[in-house]
C-alpha cells in the first residue's frame, strides 16, 4: 500500500484542524495515483475488505459482540448513496445492518432524536451503515431553525457521550463527512433531470437546499469542531472523484476492521469426530 498513499488513508483524512472553507474537493489527500491507478486499486481492496467484514460476521455468529459502525454525512449528491452501493455493496449483506434516515416520521418525533438510532445500531458481528444520522440534528436542524438554538445546541455534547457508550460497548464508528463544491452538485444534480435511469434520486428540495449553501457549511464546521474526538473521529473526504471518495471509505473501513484484530471462530466441536461421521454418512 506505500506505493498508492504517501500518507495512510486514516491519517490523511482525519479531520483535525480542517477549515471547510478551504477545503478543496476535487483533491485526493494522500493518495499518489490518479482515476487511472485508483480504480484498480479499489477493485483490489474491496476483496480485502470483504474479507475482513466475513471475518467480523463470523465472530458474531460465535457471540462475539464487536461491530463496526460507519456514519455517512454530506450534501445531497455528495455520493453516499455510491458508498453504499459501492463499497458496502462488495460484502456479504448478512453481515450488514443498513439504515438510511430521512425526515423523522411522526412517531419518531414523539420521541428523542437518538431514540430512532438507538433502534438502528449494528447487532455484534455487523458492519452497520447509517445514511445520514443523528447528525441531522445538529445540520438541518440547525440550518431550518427546526427548533430553538437553546434544544439543539447541547445536543454536540449528548453525541459525544451517546458515541462514547457505543465504543465502550465495543462498536468501533467511523463518522465519514463527504463534501462535494456548489459547481459539481449542480452537475450531478443535472445529469438527475437529463437520465431518465436518474429521475428517482432527484428531489426538487435539493434545489431550494442549494441557497442555504454558507449555512450548512458552518454547520457542518462546527459538526467537525464539536464531535470531533480520539473515540469516534471524523475524516473528512473531497468527493468530487468519486472513484477516489469509493477508495478511501475502503481504506478507512480495512483500517477499523483490522485493528480489531479478529481470527476465525474456534470450532466448538470435535474436528475429526465430525470428519469420521461425514464419510460414514
Amino acid at each position: 500500500m506505500a506505493k498508492h498513499w504517501s500518507i495512510p488513508a486514516v491519517e490523511a483524512l482525519r479531520a483535525d484542524g480542517v477549515r471547510i472553507e478551504d477545503l478543496d474537493t476535487s483533491a485526493t489527500p494522500g493518495f499518489r495515483g490518479d482515476k487511472s491507478s485508483g480504480l484498480p486499486l479499489l477493485a483490489q481492496r474491496t476483496t480485502v475488505l470483504s474479507d475482513l467484514q466475513e471475518k467480523l460476521y463470523a465472530n458474531g455468529r460465535s457471540g462475539d459482540k464487536c461491530s463496526v459502525l460507519l456514519v455517512l454525512q454530506g450534501m445531497d449528491t455528495a455520493g453516499k448513496g455510491g458508498i453504499v452501493r459501492h463499497v458496502i455493496g462488495s460484502v456479504d449483506p448478512q453481515g450488514v445492518d443498513h439504515a438510511a434516515f430521512g425526515v423523522p416520521t411522526p412517531e419518531e418525533q414523539r420521541h428523542h432524536y437518538l431514540w430512532r438510532i438507538r433502534k438502528a445500531l449494528p447487532r455484534g458481528g455487523q458492519l452497520g451503515v447509517f445514511d445520514r444520522s443523528h447528525y441531522e440534528d445538529v445540520l438541518v436542524v440547525r440550518v431550518h431553525d427546526l427548533v430553538p438554538r437553546a434544544e439543539w445546541e447541547p445536543r454536540y455534547d449528548e453525541i459525544n457521550a451517546f458515541e462514547r457508550e457505543l465504543t465502550d460497548e465495543g462498536t468501533t464508528v467511523v463518522k465519514v463527512a463527504m463534501f462535494v463544491s456548489l459547481d459539481e452538485q449542480k452537475s450531478r444534480l443535472r445529469e438527475r433531470l437529463e437520465r431518465p435511469d436518474k429521475y428517482w434520486k432527484f428531489n426538487p428540495s435539493d434545489i431550494d437546499e442549494r441557497a442555504f449553501w454558507p449555512a450548512y457549511q458552518e454547520a457542518y464546521q462546527a459538526m467537525l469542531e464539536r464531535t470531533n474526538t480520539p473515540y469516534a473521529p471524523w475524516y473528512v473526504i473531497p468527493a468530487d472523484r468519486k472513484w477516489f471518495s469509493r477508495l478511501a471509505i475502503t481504506e478507512l473501513l480495512i483500517e477499523a476492521l483490522e485493528t480489531l484484530d479478529l481470527d476465525w471462530p474456534k470450532a466448538t466441536f470435535d474436528i475429526e469426530a465430525e470428519k469420521r461421521r461425514l464419510e460414514k454418512a
